[in-house]
């Protein structure tokens, strides 16, 4: 395609996966082929043709087991309207093959903060762009008409609380209700959404043309420091917990403290390594997205599994203290973890599609291709 005009590359990233990603040169012979593996799977670009530089984004799945399924994507830009039809594009078809895979979305909350959790008024179904309230939304860019141009295979909803309004309080309970939400959503639409709680739910909801649905925790202070809510979580159905959010608990240290002058350093507590502990036995993947530097390093030297950061990019690219560094991505590789891009203007320096592409780029320099994944943060 020709370069974008600088008006084209302001515009807003949104929900439209087809769109997310480019090639920085134009032609290619093959798209990609790709295998599955299981355990801690990843699947493997091969067979990329001839000398052109590529993006490889990699999606990890939810299992039961810390498994995973990874699914390459190469996927060539259009520059068109992002609110018209997506456009064709090399490596279109394997999403026909394969499920697309993003990490991390705030739907549930924006329905909190909208409609106070309450479902009748309403529509997923419906181009919400055109609602006299959610189109006037900033942060509202899901709706099942986008995600189905989008090709989205799987999605993790995200039951999230703010901290600093219920931790010590309700935090608990209100986290229960976006549990609640989050599932209502999913059960209301059963031609396009299935809950699944593991990789081979993944597998089976594509199968049957469905985006398979996934909950998680967004932040620690959601269990109140008590591992029985984190087991009841589990039997909900929650597949990731982060660690923390925008604050602190009693045991591990948000991203935030990485910008003070003086930090009280606690990084992750003994406690915290039994927050780690069970959630490796739990099954539970462990999500170190908004952490702070040192609990980003203790959970990967603690977890006997595989960790994420659902939501997060690279520090080198743009400092942030939301981003990863690049000794921590070192460390993720011996880990066999995996991070999943965030597309928030804020953390990834701009609105841009190139920006999101140069963090991509240079966390796959660092890590390889199989440690990549999308966790676009829609709402």
């Amino acid at each position: 395609p020709p370069s974008p005009s600088p008006e084209q590359q302001k515009r807003l990233i949104v929900i439209e996966p087809l769109e997310l990603l480019k090639f920085t040169k134009p032609s290619i012979k093959h798209a990609l082929q790709y295998e599955s593996i299981q355990g801690h799977a990843m699947t493997i670009l091969r067979n990329i043709v001839g000398n052109k530089k590529v993006l490889v984004a990699c999606l990890l799945g939810a299992v039961i087991t810390v498994c995973a399924i990874t699914i390459p994507v190469v996927i060539v830009t259009s520059y068109d309207d992002v609110h018209g039809d997506a456009q064709a594009f090399a490596g279109r078809d394997v999403l026909d093959e394969v499920p697309l895979i993003d990490g991390h979305n705030d739907l549930p909350f924006n329905i909190y903060k909208v409609e106070r959790n309450l479902l009748a008024n309403f529509d997923l179904d419906s181009n919400l762009k055109q609602h006299p309230v959610w189109g006037k939304t900033d942060s509202s860019h899901t709706d099942l008409p986008r995600l189905r141009q989008g090709k989205l295979g799987a999605q993790f909803w995200v039951a999230y609380i703010r901290c600093a309004d219920t931790q010590y309080k309700d935090a608990v309970a209100r986290t229960m209700e976006q549990i609640d939400v989050a599932k209502r959503v999913i059960a209301k639409y059963p031609d396009d959404l299935k809950f699944v709680t593991s990789a081979d739910g993944i597998e089976e909801a594509f199968r049957e043309k469905k985006i398979g649905s996934l909950l998680v925790v967004e932040g620690g202070h959601s269990i109140d420091s008590r591992l029985a809510v984190l087991r009841l979580f589990y039997e909900l159905g929650v597949r990731y917990m982060t660690l923390t959010h925008s604050c602190n608990t009693p045991w591990a240290d948000a991203s935030t403290i990485d910008d003070e002058i003086e930090p009280q350093l606690n990084n992750l507590s003994d406690w915290g390594r039994n927050v780690i502990w069970e959630m490796n036995r739990l099954g539970m993947m462990i999500d170190i997205s908004h952490v702070s530097y040192g609990v980003m390093r203790d959970a990967i030297r603690y977890s006997k599994a595989p960790v994420i950061f659902s939501h997060s990019s690279s520090h080198k690219v743009f400092q942030h203290h939301r981003n990863v560094q690049d000794d921590v991505l070192t460390e993720l590789i011996e880990n066999g973890g995996i991070v999943m891009v965030n597309f928030y203007p804020l953390f990834v320096g701009g609105n841009t599609i190139d920006n999101v592409v140069k963090h991509f780029n240079h966390i796959k320099s660092v890590t390889g291709p199989d440690h990549i994944g999308i966790g676009g943060d829609h709402d």
